[in-house]
């Protein structure tokens, strides 16, 4: 008769989903959570302006190539 391997791992009553509501959430600082929170912003800034750049100079490209194209 065939056996079914587990893999060596053991069953145990609880699930991992039960193991991970046992851990506390550790308290959150709140200077850590306005830096976090100011990191956000300014990270969000600078995306913006990486997209406007990037937009300038896709139109830019797209109006070189199409000149160059249609010659």
């Amino acid at each position: 008769m065939a056996t079914r391997d587990t893999g060596g791992q053991s069953q145990s009553g609880k699930s991992k989903r039960d193991e991970e509501q046992d851990v506390a959430a550790p308290e959150v600082n709140p200077e850590t959570a306005e830096r976090v929170e100011q990191l956000g912003e300014d990270v969000d800034d600078l995306l913006d302006e990486i997209d406007s750049v990037l937009e300038e100079n896709a139109e830019e490209f797209v109006r070189g190539y199409v000149q160059k194209g249609g010659e």
